[in-house]
């Protein structure tokens, strides 16, 4: 896969020339906001097709797979125009097979929430591994707070794709709250009686992994999570269903901040069956301007974990948004608006703003100003997640994982298209 970068002047009937690719399949790749109204900056992920098939009467995907030796799944994920329906019409032309060198085979995952609309994750759901519905709670008691998973779970079981249950310390105000899990965790009746609801639910749902995040750790529940970590482990393990850990951004062993202090890679890491690092939200709703997931942080992160964890047991968390800050900032006042990268293009377009591409950080960015006031976004584009996809296979980490799935971004699943996506 190559990344064109728009100049002034580009069209999507010039850049197709100038690849000897057909323009349509530059449109189904990106899904430009306008095919007609590209931006300055802006990237388009170019695929050249080496084996191409047009439908006859009576194929189906299934059939079509078949007769060169593939997968349907493959298939969906070669030609997204089909949006993740497996049905084609006589005539129709698709990519079986695009001019590329294979990559290593790798775990995907990402973050729903139960209301995603059923179109975006069927066109997302052919490069996943696995997809988590975001998320579980738990009273004091070690009581389930219930989640409205079936559509996700549902869609997840038909495309064969492994769904996580995702165990937060989320709070009836959807606030990470460090004093319900230091209740849970210092109470062996409570604890015991989460456990067994996990343990029921999992079984009712079908739920294959269990993701446990639990953020804002008191420092002296340290040990109490992972003593909590150890014993979920130990009562899932006789159901083969793994154990991973969702662990905050660090860069060493003795870090500071209630972010920070209560995850202990090394001692995680030897106790749960795989971790996911949240490499994302430097910058933040509430923060001043800057990379949601700047490529030098993350870099530091990766090497202090792959220091104390081995690197197969290591997802990278990748973000799958921007963020529109506005200038100057306010503490306690301002107020960043999360975007896609899709919108953020859009964003450039209306507001007539060329995007510029940081590298040390290998985040686009661009400035406008609106009703008198001055506006910098920052987004992760097609440059920026084959940078941290070039970051795993650097350290040879299991795989990558998407926070989270709610806005298709094409070009994300194009990038991961040369690799082999691990059941």
């Amino acid at each position: 896969m190559t990344i064109h970068v728009v100049k002034k002047g580009d069209t999507i009937y010039s850049i197709a020339r100038e690849y000897s690719v057909p323009a349509d399949l530059i449109i189904n790749i990106n899904s430009p906001p306008d095919p007609d109204r590209l931006v300055v900056g802006q990237t388009l992920v170019i695929g050249i097709p080496k084996i191409t098939h047009t439908v006859k009467k009576g194929e189906t995907l299934t059939s079509i797979a078949s007769d060169y030796k593939t997968t349907v799944k493959r298939l969906l994920r070669n030609n997204p125009q089909l949006m993740g329906s497996k049905m084609v019409k006589e005539g129709e032309s698709l990519v079986i097979e695009y001019d590329q060198e294979p990559e290593r085979c790798i775990m995907t995952g990402g973050y729903a929430y139960p209301y995603i609309d059923g179109s975006t994750l069927r066109r997302t759901l052919p490069g996943l591994s696995s997809v988590s519905p975001f998320s579980y709670g738990f009273t004091s008691e070690g009581e389930l707070v219930t989640l409205s998973d079936e559509a996700i779970l549902e869609q997840a079981f038909a495309s064969g794709v492994r769904p996580v249950m995702v165990l937060t310390s989320l709070n009836s105000d959807d606030v990470f709250d460090n004093g319900l899990a230091h209740a849970l965790l210092n109470d062996e009746e409570a604890k015991e009686n989460l456990y067994e609801n996990i343990v029921a639910n999992i079984a009712l749902k079908g739920y294959k992994i269990l993701d446990i995040d639990f953020e804002y750790l008191f420092p002296e529940d340290k040990k109490a999570f992972e003593n909590f970590v150890a014993g979920l482990r130990e009562k899932l393990d006789d159901y083969g269903v793994p154990v991973w850990v969702a662990l905050s951004p660090k860069t060493s062993d003795d870090q500071k901040g209630l972010l920070y202090e209560a995850h202990d890679y090394r001692e995680l890491g030897n106790i749960a069956d795989r971790l996911l690092l949240m490499t994302y939200e430097w910058g933040y709703t509430y923060g001043p301007q800057m990379p949601v997931a700047p490529y030098d942080k993350v870099r530091e992160v990766v090497e202090y974990a792959v220091s104390v964890i081995e690197p197969e047991k290591l997802l990278l968390g990748i973000p799958n948004y921007g963020y529109d800050f506005t200038l100057p900032y306010e503490e306690g006042v301002s107020r960043a608006k999360s975007l896609s990268p899709q919108q953020a293009v859009d964003l450039a377009f209306m507001n007539k703003a060329e995007i510029f591409y940081d590298k040390p950080s290998e985040t686009a960015y661009f400035t406008y100003t609106k009703d008198g006031v001055k506006h910098k976004v920052w987004f992760d584009d097609a440059r920026s997640t084959k940078a941290k996809l070039e970051l795993a296979d650097e350290f040879g980490l299991a795989g990558v994982s998407f926070w989270n799935l709610m806005q298709y971004t094409p070009q994300t699943w194009m990038l991961l298209n040369p690799y082999c996506i691990a059941e």
